[in-house]
């Protein structure tokens, strides 16, 4: 297991804040106990920061599939109309990730990266259904051939404050190679074509580089 970059200064400032917190504890609470409790607590806390960024090393599952791009749970399989790039009927299948579970998200499958658009927005908690429309999110477009494409959408949640893309159109993406962070519980929706086979349920526990969500259909 490694730190994301991206959490190298985040992490430096909650242990500056965490040593200020501890230090008055000490100073200024008047009982042992107290203090012991209010120290094991903000170690406790910058302890699930630096654990937040973790990055874990992983056997990739390559293969002709579609792999999760993020870890947490299923929360939606259903067919809807994707109204931002394909804007026709696909299969949505949406994984919601707990501030405990690993932000990083990676790419499912090789191809060419065609569409990347940020759109702001609110912070719904990432559970509810309205969160993947109204929610500041970032939608990447991923092409294996013509008519084997998808659309990722990183979704922020209540306690997520920014989404970190490293995705540009006509990259060139490589199954289970990084392709952004979502920080302090977000959710990931796929967009996939009509026909796709799904290999998930509801309420499944999913992780990125090693669960198949998906096949195309050939």
């Amino acid at each position: 297991m490694k730190i994301h970059k991206e959490g190298f200064l985040i992490i430096a400032f909650a242990f500056v804040i965490i040593s200020f917190l501890s230090f008055i504890s000490i100073a200024l609470v008047p009982f042992a106990w107290l203090t012991y409790f209010l120290i094991f607590g903000f170690s406790v806390v910058f302890l699930w920061v630096v654990l937040f960024f973790r990055v874990p090393l992983r056997k990739i599952n390559y293969g002709n599939h579609i792999l999760a791009t993020a870890d947490g749970e299923v929360v939606a399989i259903e067919e809807v109309t994707e109204k931002e790039h394909f804007k026709e009927r696909r299969i949505m299948v949406s994984v919601f990730m707990s501030p405990f579970n690993v932000h990083v998200n990676w790419y499912p499958f090789s191809g060419t990266v065609t569409h990347v658009e940020y759109h702001p927005g609110k912070f719904l908690f990432a559970h509810h259904p309205k969160s993947s429309e109204l929610n500041e999110r970032n939608s990447i477009v991923l092409e294996k051939e013509p008519g084997k494409d998808i659309l990722i959408r990183q979704v922020a949640g209540i306690m997520a404050r920014r989404i970190i893309c490293y995705s540009k159109p006509g990259d060139t993406a490589v199954q289970g190679k990084e392709l952004g962070i979502i920080r302090f519980g977000s959710r990931v929706d796929f967009f996939l074509p009509i026909g796709t086979e799904i290999k998930v349920q509801m309420n499944q526990k999913v992780k990125a580089q090693q669960t198949v969500i998906g096949q195309f259909k050939e």
